[in-house]
């Protein structure tokens, strides 16, 4: 008890003295400040991408595309395959007709907001069923497009970023042009990054013919899959690649970990950097100490006491670096609307910056790593300091 009183005695101390040391302190606190900063909003954009991917996928939604395919961009199937795995069990049915669209996944060229060059966009046909089977595509704006027509609606998110998308315009698809009828929301997933048309008319757009990119089905439960999965393998010349929906987002949202391993290097290269000005600051301030450090020796405070109370305090000053840090990239980038070239599809995915608990928590592990290292040394090297050392300097 005597042990733990004396080191909260000295940490009270320094601390109500920590404004006249107050260029050493902000010196150690900025350096940590900067790094978290840093840090966070790396792992907050791969957070937000990986969120936005990985929560389009349902388990009871299933994709079928071509064997061999990694992505709807480079599958291939013909209509009539599509009309025989609709007789497959386990597919539900709504109003007698199964709950199955076949979609053609392409890309087009339009300009982002403020931008010389054009960038990749994805432009899905679908089937009336599509809308079915996806209960989270409500149209926010306008209409939905007439099948049939040269019509098509613009996703959120591809809504707020790009160029000449709003309702009444028209957009230049190869060598046709297509007229935006409506803006549609879907809970914030891929979907919000891509513009809908009819399925008809992707396929004649993009010369597609009887063809399509893949299937989307809703099953009558998570359970149908192997169903799903048994009448398909029934069919030997069907070279099918047969994915729940959410184990095929979670595969293209593996991407945003290279992010998070970009942040997370870029972060700790800037701790470095923190960890020696920390070194070099609490160096400084134990060399500045020393008649005060001999004093609390010779009033009885051992070294190990000294030792815990300047790591105490080189830890609260992290704290604080960690905290400002974090909030700062909580403020300027939480919530904040970017896009990315996403795995797979090629094209651009928008999505928000997500600053949650885990990302703050990895940023903070960070800032006390860096306290700690940078306090522990030359806390150690104050407390073998010998007494007489230390007073002779008065």
């Amino acid at each position: 008890m005597k042990f733990f009183r004396q080191v909260l005695s000295i940490t009270e101390m320094n601390l109500k003295n920590i404004l006249q040391r107050s260029g050493s302190s902000i010196v150690i606190v900025v350096g940590i400040a900067g790094s978290v900063a840093v840090m966070v909003s790396l792992l907050a954009m791969a957070e937000g991408l990986s969120s936005t991917i990985s929560s389009t996928g349902k388990d009871d939604r299933v994709i079928i595309l071509r064997e061999g395919a990694s992505s709807e961009l480079g599958s291939g199937l013909a209509m009539s395959q599509v009309d025989i795995v609709a007789n497959s069990p386990g597919i539900k049915s709504e109003d007698g007709e199964p709950l199955i669209s076949a979609e053609v996944f392409s890309i087009i060229d339009l300009k982002k907001k403020g931008a010389v060059a054009t960038s990749n966009l994805p432009m899905r046909g679908v089937q009336p069923q599509s809308f079915k089977i996806r209960p989270e595509i409500q149209i926010i704006e306008g209409r939905n497009f007439t099948s049939g027509t040269s019509e098509v609606i613009v996703g959120r998110g591809a809504h707020n970023q790009y160029e000449n998308v709003e309702i009444g315009d028209e957009i230049k698809v190869r060598d046709s042009v297509a007229t935006v009828v409506g803006i549609f929301s879907s809970g914030g997933n891929v979907h919000e990054s891509e513009i809908w048309s009819d399925l008809a008319t992707s396929q004649g757009i993009f010369r597609r013919g009887a063809s399509a990119s893949s299937m989307i089905i809703q099953l009558e439960d998570s359970e149908s899959f192997n169903d799903l999965g048994v009448y398909v393998e029934s069919y030997p010349d069907f070279e099918f690649r047969v994915t729940r929906e959410k184990d095929f987002y979670d595969d293209q949202a593996s991407g945003s970990d290279l992010i998070k391993l970009f942040g997370q290097i870029v972060g700790y290269i800037m701790a470095i950097g923190a960890v020696f000005a920390a070194l070099n600051t609490m160096y400084s301030a134990v060399s500045s100490r020393l008649v005060e450090i001999g004093t609390l020796r010779a009033l009885g405070f051992n070294g190990l006491t000294v030792l815990a109370a300047l790591l105490i305090e080189a830890m609260i000053l992290s704290i604080l670096g960690g905290a400002i840090g974090a909030g700062i990239a909580y403020v300027l980038f939480n919530g904040y609307t970017v896009s990315t070239l996403a795995g797979g599809s090629f094209s651009q995915t928008a999505f928000n910056f997500a600053v949650t608990g885990e990302v703050v928590s990895q940023g903070m592990s960070l800032a006390l790593t860096v306290g700690f290292i940078g306090g522990i040394f030359p806390a150690w090297n104050a407390a073998r300091r010998d007494i007489t050392e230390a007073l002779r300097s008065i």
